[in-house]
């Protein structure tokens, strides 16, 4: 195969699995590194370890998410085009991906300690079963919200080695992270709607009605900075941290005033820019707090 075939199987495998919205779990994972170690920067070997799970992980949910949508993917007008449906690449070649990236995530567990690596195959579990549940509850977008929740838990272990009292730091930030998830995945999940509801598939909107889902989506947003404040009580951060979560506040407004029940057409901008800086901005704000 020529080097120009590699690099546009390599470019088709990353847009598969969507490899640049790594960036949303990615920064809360940072967030719980830096708070596991106050005012100290974290070891590269560790860090490192870190940033292969957190790849290897997220790449084999989205590559099976891929794989177990197809048949649905190929019906929506919105998603025939995506690779698995357009036969852009093929399911063996999918399955190995998956079969692989886990493989790469249970790895670098072991490389971190003993406890990451015995929960590592629950935490497979948890990241693969979530694309199924759009198939059984409207709660699915809940599933997802704790697949991405876990991470900074998983940071935690990584960094300490053990789950004790002070535990519930990222647990707190994992609660956040899954609110916070949960409430984008319900806007997106509203293009979808007639669509959902004729192949018999479940979400919010599709069971409440696309307003419903909107103030749903507002009020799990609205549990996010609760949960936020919540971290900041628990890890007793300051202003630096505080303003933070106002300026993330302020975003999150924004991105609800983009989506209406009667216009969809800014969903992108809501979904993928407003998040990708929240998600940014909080973990650049919680970082310089532990230098402040």
């Amino acid at each position: 195969m020529s080097t120009a075939t590699w690099s546009t199987k390599a470019k088709q495998y990353l847009e598969l699995v969507r490899f640049s919205h790594t960036l949303f779990a990615l920064p809360f994972a940072l967030m719980a590194l830096f708070l596991a170690l106050p005012g100290e920067w974290p070891s590269p070997r560790t860090t490192a370890w870190i940033l292969v799970c957190m790849v290897g992980a997220r790449t084999a949910a989205m590559a099976y998410n891929r794989l177990v949508d197809r048949d649905v993917d190929a019906e929506n007008p919105r998603t025939r085009n995506r690779h698995l449906p357009a036969g852009f690449v093929g399911v063996t070649e999918v399955v190995l991906l998956v079969v692989g990236a886990s493989a790469v995530f249970v790895v670098g567990a072991a490389a971190l300690n003993p406890l990451a690596f015995a929960l590592s195959p629950v935490v497979l579990v948890v990241l693969l079963g979530y694309s199924h549940l759009k198939r059984f509850t409207a709660l699915c977008h809940l599933g997802l919200g704790v697949a991405l929740g876990l991470a900074p838990l998983g940071v935690w272990i990584a960094v300490r080695g053990a789950i004790d009292a002070s535990a519930w730091v990222p647990a707190m930030l994992g609660l956040a992270v899954l609110c916070w998830v949960s409430g984008f995945d319900i806007l997106y999940a509203c293009q979808d709607t007639e669509f959902d509801r004729g192949a018999g598939l479940h979400s919010i909107p599709a069971r409440f009605g696309v307003p419903r889902a909107l103030w749903i989506a507002r009020l799990s947003h609205g549990a996010m900075l609760l949960a936020l404040v919540g971290l900041g009580l628990l890890a007793q951060l300051g202003i630096v941290y505080a303003i933070g979560v106002a300026l993330t506040a302020a975003l999150l407004a924004y991105e609800h005033r983009l989506v209406r029940a009667d216009d969809l057409s800014r969903i992108d901008v809501a979904f993928f820019t407003v998040n990708g800086c929240i998600s940014l901005l909080l973990c650049a704000f919680t970082i310089a707090e532990q230098f402040a």
